[in-house]
């Protein structure tokens, strides 16, 4: 009899665990078939300015008469072109995209299914790193909708689509293997990580769960060497991104909250000292001269464990939380000062009307600097570039922009090619690069040896003669 009943209760228990959970799918083809006229194949092509010698030779670097015959060079354009993903969210052609697709273009074309239409950009947030566009056209097509990206669990399945290598149309499906991933990609990292094959031209396509709904915009991959995907991917949860693309869409622009205050992690030690039970919440460094925080009586030193009834549970938080509220919204702040919590409201600002916004704005200009011993041009490595090139995350050095033809360079790199080391030395910045070859040059140094990433992201040494 008691063998009967422990029979019976395992029965019960395997008939209730297969009724709460979620089937495999034999096939994605019906998925597929639903979406697929929905994502959209991007390419944009930028104008790439470079000097070209009209003689049938060149002089030797450091010759006199190179400096003679400088005004006789002639500038020369050619047209660089990218590859992405997008998908269409309204019936007029609206588009969604990562920032980094098309950030910089001249020109933008949006292929559906056969059909190639010229696309406008309607607003961008190179800090969230979305972009909405809006094909020229009065034809009407098939949209996609946003699912709650909340609920997504890690083990879901999630199918991409998307366009990797330029081949279009391409489905993978894999599942959701971590959530709120912090890569320091971008300011407000809260990724989806999934094993859903995504490689070069995935990025801006979208992640899909089973009920057909957008849960992800996805924008990085670890690719270790470069190999292409891993299983590594990452994509921009459909709950924040929705946030910013109404804004976009609405304003042309984003609207985030702003607090004014600059931030550090409180470890554990900080937290012994204050005598925090453990640490948690995000450590006030410095408060920005009439910013909310200031004028709210916030001062260094406090540690902001709470906002607008959301708990910091780390310094990362804090940025996300205050971006994603209402600006001008009068918000409770719950703060550590002098080993107690004291409360202090405060109405939020605009992050993009503030002058910390404005500065950090200015200082991320591609500016270019001329390395004249070696008639190139180069401008510091942005986020975008590694992302955008799956390089990398700690990647440094210098992007060349121009290669003169007297160049002692030319013919052996090539304009996007990235300086990453000289003489076996880091290359941390274009300034960094201008004193170092200036040393070289100084000393009287014959050979350059330069550690370089090519084009096709592949790390190789070149030995360049000068003297």
């Amino acid at each position: 009899m008691k063998l009967v009943n422990k029979i019976l209760l395992f029965l019960v228990i395997f008939s209730y665990s297969f009724a709460n959970s979620k089937p495999v799918p034999e096939s994605f083809a019906d998925l597929a078939d639903k979406l697929i006229p929905s994502v959209v194949n991007i390419s944009t092509t930028q104008t790439v300015r470079t000097t070209t010698n009209q003689f049938p030779f060149q002089f030797p670097p450091g010759s006199p008469f190179g400096e003679m015959f400088k005004d006789f060079e002639r500038p020369t354009e050619r047209k660089a072109s990218s590859l992405g993903s997008g998908f269409i969210i309204k019936t007029n052609g609206t588009v969604v995209t990562n920032n980094h697709v098309i950030a910089g273009a001249d020109d933008i074309l949006v292929r559906v299914g056969d059909k190639e239409y010229k696309a406008k950009v309607i607003g961008a947030d190179p800090y969230m790193d979305i972009a909405v566009l809006k094909m020229e056209t009065k034809d009407q097509f098939k949209p996609v909708s946003f699912g709650d990206s909340d609920v997504a669990r890690v083990g879901d399945w999630a199918v991409a689509i998307g366009n990797p290598f330029g081949l279009g149309g391409t489905v993978t499906a894999g599942i959701i293997s971590a959530r709120n991933r912090d890569i320091n990609l971008t300011r407000y990292d809260d990724f989806i990580q999934t094993d859903a094959s995504i490689n070069q031209g995935n990025s801006g396509g979208p992640l899909f769960n089973l009920k057909g709904e957008v849960i992800g915009i996805n924008t990085a991959i670890i690719a270790p060497g470069q190999s292409g995907s891993i299983g590594i991917g990452f994509a921009i949860p459909a709950n924040a991104a929705s946030n910013v693309i109404d804004q976009l869409i609405k304003f042309g622009e984003t609207k985030r909250g702003w607090l004014g205050v600059r931030i550090q992690e409180v470890t554990k030690e900080i937290a012994e000292v204050e005598k925090l039970k453990k640490p948690e919440g995000a450590l006030v460094a410095s408060v920005g001269e009439n910013s909310p925080a200031d004028k709210a009586g916030i001062k260094a030193g406090d540690i902001i464990l709470n906002f607008d009834g959301k708990k910091i549970s780390t310094m990362r938080t804090l940025p996300k939380v205050v971006a994603s509220t209402q600006v001008g919204k009068s918000v409770e702040l719950k703060i550590w000062r002098n080993k107690r919590l004291i409360s202090k409201r405060l109405t939020l600002g605009r992050l993009e009307s503030s002058e910390e916004f404005k500065e950090k704005k200015t200082k991320i200009v591609k500016k270019v600097e001329d390395i004249e011993k070696l008639k190139i041009a180069v401008r510091d490595i942005t986020n975008e570039d590694i992302s955008s090139r799956n390089l990398s995350k700690k990647t440094e050095g210098v992007v060349i922009t121009e290669i003169s033809n007297r160049s002692p360079l030319n013919n052996l790199l090539n304009i996007n090619d990235i300086i990453i080391e000289v003489q076996k030395t880091p290359i941390k910045s274009s300034l960094d690069l201008k004193r170092l070859v200036d040393n070289i040059f100084k000393k009287g140094e014959k050979t350059l040896l330069l550690t370089v990433i090519n084009k096709n992201n592949q790390r190789r040494y070149l030995g360049v003669k000068i003297n």
